[in-house]
């Protein structure tokens, strides 16, 4: 952001849904924002705006990063406070899809905006040159259009959208404070209906509705074949309209048909009876709790074409089909898509072609290069990998081929022939190391001896990413297909981990085990980097090159150290199970990360556990400051790797708890140790009851933050630890804060002996666990490990007040660990979770 120019002060005019999650992210960043609406017609003037606040606490996904968060939103209304829009830096208006609404709160607010101040819309398809019309001619260079996705704390796409006289810095400031205070990804679309994102991903859908009433599939057989197969959310296309409300949906076609009238697809933003239907009858989705999905008692039945009714939801994909969308090569799956005369696989190719089809002719329409399309879909509607990313990996060539043949034989939704720059010979994508392809000037075809002025004049059209200094905190962006990416020089490396640096004194470790699991091996890194660091380098950063941070345990791995037993039985069984399964241990972690051993005992499995407590213990004590870059998920053991280390930065979305009584266990990697010493450090020499009571419940009842900002307030960050909004920006962060640790001298905590809670602490947690026994709320079981977490954390049976040190606790955390392994309740949670992915309570 220019030095002279910073977005201090925010107001949002509409307190509709998308304007109150707008304000909310903004309070998530800190910032202070005003919350416009209409004065309430009767009781207290900002009554639709307070009612609108209230919401936001009940909403989940919750739109605040936490409930106190609202302390940063001030209400207000369009009688009583306009004089206020003078002092706002930014003004983003979020009412209703009227252009005549929209003009008329123009004319009314714009006396009141401050010299500099940029305005806004968030407007999702209306012409941003309209628009901007209706303000006076000397303000129109401050006004642009800013399209949020709902809902916008999570979604990571702003679409920006210059009008024709909106000023280059002014759009520069704003995607500079976008991306580094809002942490998102910002793409600049062209002033067409409905931008780029909704663009495509619409007529994606819409596609998709047409194919698949055409091959004669019903809607939960498209959607077992238009999610996670094709790298794109579970929700699929029917849940997700019914996600996203079929009355939006509605909408948004409806705008497109008005305003698309020369698109060569428009017959495809005429909706079908069946869907025009269900919004007349009021068959919304979720919101209404019946659209094209109706949930019957405990069974979901989806909507049958052929009766009009709803039958039972079982729809599946063949198996012949599945065959090829497991496959993970593009080219292949799309080749074999291609050939196979399946109605499943042939609806699947008309899809695909037809959205490759459109992209290609409408990109010079739409977006300034491909890399924005493709970061569009992407970031706006979940997929894994653009339109033309899959096209690329699949063989442009031979795609283009196939799409040419059908566009020749009637077979694709429009005649409209390929732009002549996706038929080039020789081409093989539309994303390289030097940027992505620009329609815009046209390409000039290749002619035979063609010299170097003019292949460079042809490779000019490929545009690099934004330069903007604000991209300069992102180490390592987002990757596109076809770009390169060299990860620093390595210090060293094994199969589960990679010690390396960037050219300076700051190391960065980084796992390779699955999710980020803490195998023995990945312990041996921790304790070698640690050494490195110290003898080499100035500061150690944890960071993973994807999240998550990292998920907790293998626990096929813990009941391979737990049992001697043949590769047949049981333990043949639980790895079968586990092959079958994709595992992760989002509810279950800790220690139980770090067994590796083949087939092992409980005395093995100890020493490992002992190894654990060794490495934590290590980067708390390390002379060198430690920093753990989390992002995502740091469960179980991958939360106590960041409780032990000199400094934390987390992204806002990072979710972080110890989780291990889902499993049967008690976190032992230090886990229970250091919220005990949190808790005496918190109480200062006073009553020790009530945070060590706080700490008990968070383990006991393994709950995770649902954010950064409460992970704090839970205590599982410190208040000097850091948020970051935006991931991409986590690396460059973690690594200034390690730099400046290391700058002042840093020396490591000096251990000290602690107070405990003692016995009387620990015998009001375990009344307590009475209770809850006997009135049926948590099991035996429940009760055991309970309780082994409360002597765990209040340091045993000593007086309360009695000074221990941390290997007291370790040694505690140890033995309650090995003794809960070894029961067969614990090992009994530990097998179901590796068959079903989920806890079992017994």
């Amino acid at each position: 952001m220019a030095a002279d120019f910073l977005i201090r002060r925010v107001a949002v005019l509409g307190a509709g849904v998308m304007g109150a999650q707008i304000a909310a992210h903004l309070a998530n960043a800190h910032i202070e924002t005003l919350l416009f609406d209409l004065p309430a017609p009767e009781g207290e003037a900002n009554g639709i705006v307070t009612q609108a606040l209230d919401k936001l606490k009940q909403l989940d996904p919750a739109p605040l990063a936490s409930p106190a968060k609202l302390s940063c939103i001030r209400a207000a209304n369009y009688a009583e406070h306009l004089e206020q829009l003078r002092d706002c830096d930014l003004v983003i208006e979020a009412i209703a899809e009227k252009l005549e609404w929209k003009s008329d709160l123009y004319r009314k607010v714009a006396p009141y905006l401050g010299e500099r101040a940029i305005f806004a819309s968030n407007t999702s398809g209306l012409s941003i040159n309209a628009l901007a019309a209706a303000f006076p001619e000397p303000l129109r260079h401050r006004y642009c259009g800013i399209h949020f996705f709902n809902p916008p704390r999570y979604m990571h796409l702003v679409e920006l959208i210059p009008g024709r006289d909106t000023e280059a810095v002014l759009l520069d400031q704003l995607e500079t404070f976008l991306v580094s205070m809002l942490g998102k990804g910002v793409v600049r679309a062209k002033d067409t209906p409905s931008f780029i994102a909704n663009r495509i991903g619409v007529f994606s859908m819409r596609a998709t509705q047409h194919h698949a009433q055409t091959f004669g599939l019903g809607f939960d057989t498209v959607d077992a074949l238009t999610g996670r197969y094709l790298g794109r959310p579970k929700s699929a296309t029917f849940r997700t309209l019914d996600l996203v409300g079929l009355d939006i949906f509605s909408h948004v076609v409806t705008m497109m048909r008005e305003t698309l009238t020369d698109d060569p697809w428009h017959a495809m933003f005429a909706l079908p009876d069946w869907f025009e239907r269900l919004v007349a009858e009021g068959a919304l989705g979720q919101k209404s709790k019946r659209g094209v999905y109706l949930k019957v008692g405990r069974e979901i039945h989806v909507l049958d074409l052929a009766s009009g009714e709803y039958r039972p939801s079982e729809g599946l994909a063949a198996e012949a089909v599945k065959d090829i969308l497991r496959e993970r090569d593009w080219a292949k799956k799309l080749a074999g898509l291609h050939a196979s005369r399946h109605p499943q696989a042939q609806f699947l190719w008309s899809v695909l072609r037809d959205v490759f089809h459109y992209c290609a002719v409408q990109l010079e329409h739409i977006a300034d290069n491909a890399r924005d399309l493709d970061f569009a879909m992407r970031w706006g509607f979940g997929w894994d990998m653009g339109p033309f990313e899959i096209w690329q990996a699949a063989g442009w060539q031979q795609v283009a081929g196939w799409i040419k043949d059908d566009i020749a034989a009637g077979r694709a939704l429009s005649v409209t022939p390929l732009p002549d720059w996706a038929l080039e010979p020789g081409r093989t994508g539309v994303h390289a190391t030097r940027g992505s392809f620009s329609p815009s000037p046209p390409t000039p075809l290749p002619q035979a001896g063609e010299g170097g002025a003019q292949r460079r004049e042809r490779e000019q059209s490929y545009q690099p990413r934004s330069q903007l200094p604000v991209y300069q905190r992102q180490l390592f962006p987002d990757k596109l297909l076809g770009e390169e990416r060299q990860y620093g020089e390595t210090i060293f490396e094994t199969e589960q981990a990679r010690l390396w640096h960037l050219g300076d004194d700051i190391a960065i470790l980084s796992f390779h085990s699955k999710m980020h699991t803490i195998g023995s091996e990945v312990l041996d890194a921790l304790l070698r980097a640690v050494d490195e660091a110290e003898a080499h380098f100035s500061a150690l950063v944890i960071w993973q090159t994807e999240p998550p941070f990292s998920v907790g345990a293998n626990l096929l791995q813990v009941m391979q150290g737990v049992r001697e037993a043949p590769e047949a039985g049981l333990f043949g069984k639980f790895k079968q199970a586990a092959q079958r399964v994709k595992y992760t241990v989002a509810s279950g972690g800790g220690v139980g990360a770090v067994l590796d051993a083949a087939i092992g005992n409980l005395p093995r499995v100890e020493e490992v556990v002992a190894k654990f407590q060794r490495a934590t213990m290590r980067l708390k004590y390390a002379r060198v400051p430690v920093v753990a870059a989390v992002d995502g998920l740091a469960m179980g053991g991958g939360c106590e790797v960041a409780l032990h280390c000199a400094r934390v930065v987390a992204t806002l979305e990072s979710y972080i708890g110890l989780v291990e009584i889902g499993v049967g266990l008690l976190p032992a990697g230090g886990g229970c140790k250091e919220m005990a010493l949190r808790a005496a450090q918190e109480a200062r020499g006073g009553e020790l009851f009530e945070p060590i009571k706080r700490n008990f419940q968070l383990i006991a009842m393994g709950e995770v933050s649902k954010s950064a900002e409460l992970a704090r307030e839970m205590g599982y960050l410190r208040p000097g630890d850091r948020i970051v909004m935006n991931r991409f920006e986590l690396l460059h962060v973690a690594r200034q804060e390690a730099a400046a640790l290391a700058a002042t001298a840093w020396r490591p905590p000096l251990p000290a002996p602690f107070p405990v809670a003692g016995r009387n602490v620990l015998a009001t947690l375990r009344a307590g666990l009475v209770n809850f026994v006997e009135g049926g709320f948590i099991s035996e079981h429940d009760h055991a490990i309970a309780s082994r977490i409360a002597e765990t954390l209040c340091g045993g049976d000593v007086d309360s007040g009695t000074l221990v040190d941390e290997q007291w606790l370790l040694d505690l955390e140890r033995r309650h660990f090995m003794e809960l392994l070894a029961t067969d309740k614990t090992q009994a949670r530990i097998e179901h979770m590796l068959k079903h992915s989920k806890p079992l309570r017994n």
